[in-house]
């Protein structure tokens, strides 16, 4: 496993759910959650936080069907993957396979008690912790960094 912050983010219609790990990539916790819909603001804050956490990486969920294949929003993931790589590097960035992340979260804040109106500003968060866990758990395992490397194109 390297050693290392990472941020993850979970990108959504109107809302980015951003995380990061301790160094040791033992836990992921909640950063916050970006506006999504002004993509150009979106990027600039996302620039700012991976400036303050200086990661090693940084994972973007690709969400893909429950049969493995892309619709519009992992297009749409894909995208905003490539426009971060391009505002942060050389910090790298890598697509995660992110299937059922919102699920997992909302459910996880019912559980605790959150009610859905409330948690509509943490279930993006939720998620990127879920995506993040998932993606440390992934290397911790294969002793490979997960997902697919996000290609810089200028």
């Amino acid at each position: 496993m390297r050693r290392g912050r990472r941020i993850a983010i979970d990108v959504g219609e109107a809302r980015i759910g951003v995380a990061s790990c301790d160094p040791d990539g033992l836990i992921a916790t909640p950063v916050e959650t970006v506006p999504g819909r002004d993509v150009p603001a979106a990027r600039r804050r996302i620039k700012a936080i991976v400036e303050e956490y200086e990661p090693i990486e940084v994972v973007v969920g690709l969400p893909r069907s429950l049969s493995g294949r892309e619709g519009p929003a992992a297009a749409k993931a894909r995208a905003f993957a490539q426009d971060v790589a391009k505002v942060i590097a050389p910090v790298p960035v890598r697509l995660v396979d992110e299937r059922m992340s919102t699920v997992t979260a909302a459910q996880g804040l019912r559980a605790s008690g959150v009610k859905a109106k409330k948690g509509r500003s943490v279930v993006d968060q939720a998620a990127a912790v879920v995506i993040l866990q998932s993606a440390l758990e992934s290397e911790r395992t294969s002793g490979r960094a997960p997902g697919e490397g996000v290609e810089v194109v200028i």
